[in-house]
């Protein structure tokens, strides 16, 4: 069978998407990849039906694996309610209900996720450490994804959001000057707001090393040439553009293997 969840191998660390082939080891609560479930015990069934638990801190972790598990949660939970309310008939009730919105929107920001997650690896090994789906100490929140580079520590935030981001400015020589985040039609300058907190959590965590912040848009309507912008010392750009300047940070006295770790013994996969 396939992961429900993506996950990670318990043996050799290596990130497996959701919908991947692997092992699920019921004694543990954890996931092999095929070649080392393959070598494992026979406690070790090609079944998966829950996100492993006990990821080390070394390990990379899972693209949008808590936001995953949020959106299946909130499904059982609006199933049973259907099933519920309509008792016999509460298999058809959810075969024709729609999906509530608010449950949704937990699917499509996992998707996201993952899909920008999937881009990040592939700078992996290039001088770029990756880790995915942290969680920050004392909160609810989580940091999507976190690039340790030898220039610096980026701490981006992945968006799957309609419409064309733009930076609106008010105000100036009599005013005092806004920047505003609109997508489409929307004041999004919130999300600017949620990227900051972010990197005020990592930067209390990793002294004396530059943290940027990033807002990446994985399927907004982005213009044909430019497009990418800045507003409070937040990148705003898209995954292919994102990769593209991670690649360029390249020059540093950053050590990209110490900062990961020290990183990931502070922020634990969500």
């Amino acid at each position: 069978m396939r992961l429900r969840y993506a996950g990670t191998c318990r043996a050799c660390g290596a990130s497996l998407p959701a919908r991947a082939p692997a092992f699920y080891e019921g004694e543990t609560k954890t996931v092999l990849c095929l070649e080392c479930g393959r070598g494992a015990s026979e406690s070790a069934v090609p079944a998966v039906e829950r996100p492993p638990e006990g990821v080390p801190s070394a390990a990379a972790g899972a693209a949008g694996a808590s936001a995953r598990r949020e959106y299946e949660r909130r499904r059982v939970k609006d199933e049973e309610r259907l099933r519920e309310k309509w008792g016999r008939l509460g298999g058809l009730a959810v075969a024709l209900s729609d999906e509530r919105q608010s449950t949704a929107a937990w699917e499509r920001g996992a998707v996201g996720e993952e899909r920008l997650g999937s881009r990040l690896d592939s700078l992996a090994g290039d001088g770029v450490a990756l880790l995915h789906d942290r969680r920050i100490p004392g909160s609810k929140a989580n940091i999507d994804h976190i690039a340790v580079t030898p220039a610096g520590i980026w701490v981006i935030d992945a968006k799957r959001y309609k419409g064309r981001p733009q930076l609106q400015i008010e105000g100036g020589i009599f005013r005092p000057r806004v920047e505003k985040l609109v997508v489409g039609c929307r004041d999004s300058t919130k999300l600017v707001d949620g990227v900051l907190k972010q990197v005020d959590a990592v930067r209390e965590a990793v002294e004396d090393v530059p943290v940027m912040g990033v807002l990446c848009f994985v399927e907004a309507d982005w213009p044909l040439i430019g497009g990418s912008f800045s507003t409070r010392g937040v990148h705003v750009l898209w995954p292919k553009r994102l990769v593209r300047l991670l690649a360029q940070q390249d020059e540093g006295d950053v050590d990209v293997p110490a900062i990961r770790e020290a990183i990931a013994g502070r922020f634990r996969p969500a």
